[in-house]
């Protein structure tokens, strides 16, 4: 039986047994290609959450209307990636048998290949929607395919051509974005335009929708471990992500890569709160 955590995001203090839609936390990043400290967002989420209200103006909603749990962190086998991915899927894994919808708060990326591999075992014809800076499409970084520069490649030895939908990418090596052009992923790079297409394309299906922080510009968002300048706004960011969780069959989803060491002022985090908080709220249907 998972029970909740002491310790929640604001408003998100349900019980497991009677909640819609449950949050943990995979404070991981032994993989982080430059700089670390990933590990302790979940954390940091939940403590600067309270900086925040429950309401929303932008939706004229209120977590309070919603049954969401919080687990807190899991407590993670650091040393081994594929200790940690196992630990993730078990989670995500029994969080879906139990008909919720399980919301991962990162950590580095890496840990979306653990609740994807969930997700798909309950959902075979399952979409990934992904916004980054990063194509994350490497066959392997320095020799090791399990880090987070290669976690889409890794989702789509899962899933395969034509089910991951890419946005705002606008770094990687000159392969990636050949490979991701051929057709291996449906590729909207630099911002994210298209999204109103993708969105109809994909209503009915079963979705997985993973956020990375540093999608955004780091003008808005420095506390991230791989900043890439040429991002795109906050507001941008809300919406977009408000309609994905409003308006398509979300079976999963996760927020990663914010790096609370890197921005000592707090903004950072306060950012993912409320992006997290918009999510939560689209997410109550």
């Amino acid at each position: 039986m998972l029970n909740k955590t002491i310790v929640d995001f604001m408003g998100c203090d349900a019980e497991y047994q009677e909640a819609d839609i449950v949050l943990f936390g995979a404070p991981y990043d032994s993989t982080t290609s430059f700089r670390p400290g990933t590990r302790f967002a979940g954390s940091s989420i939940r403590n600067d959450s309270y900086g925040l209200e429950t309401y929303s103006p932008y939706q004229d909603r209120d977590l309070g209307e919603g049954k969401i749990a919080d687990l807190g962190d899991l407590e993670l086998a650091i040393g081994s990636s594929e200790k940690v991915l196992a630990q993730i899927e078990e989670t995500a894994e029994e969080i879906l048998r139990d008909g919720k919808l399980p919301f991962m708060i990162g950590g580095e990326h890496l840990v979306t290949l653990g609740s994807v591999r969930a997700a798909v075992k309950h959902y075979p014809d399952l979409h990934i929607l992904h916004f980054d800076a990063h194509t994350d499409l490497r066959e392997d970084y320095l020799g090791v395919k399990l880090s987070h520069a290669c976690v889409i490649r890794r989702c789509w030895e899962v899933l395969g051509d034509g089910r991951i939908h890419q946005f705002g990418i606008r770094s990687g090596e000159k392969a990636e974005f050949e490979w991701a052009r051929s057709g291996h992923t449906d590729f909207h790079p630099f911002s994210l335009e298209g999204l109103e297409d993708t969105i109809q394309t994909l209503k009915g299906k079963n979705v997985y929708f993973t956020l990375d922080l540093d999608v955004l510009d780091p003008s808005v968002f420095p506390g991230t471990g791989t900043p890439e300048p040429g991002g795109i706004s906050f507001l941008e960011l809300m919406r977009g992500a408000v309609r994905v969780c409003r308006e398509l069959n979300l079976v999963g989803c996760d927020v990663n890569e914010l790096c609370p060491p890197c921005d000592p002022t707090g903004a950072s985090t306060a950012v993912a709160c409320k992006i997290i908080r918009e999510m939560l709220l689209g997410l109550l249907k």
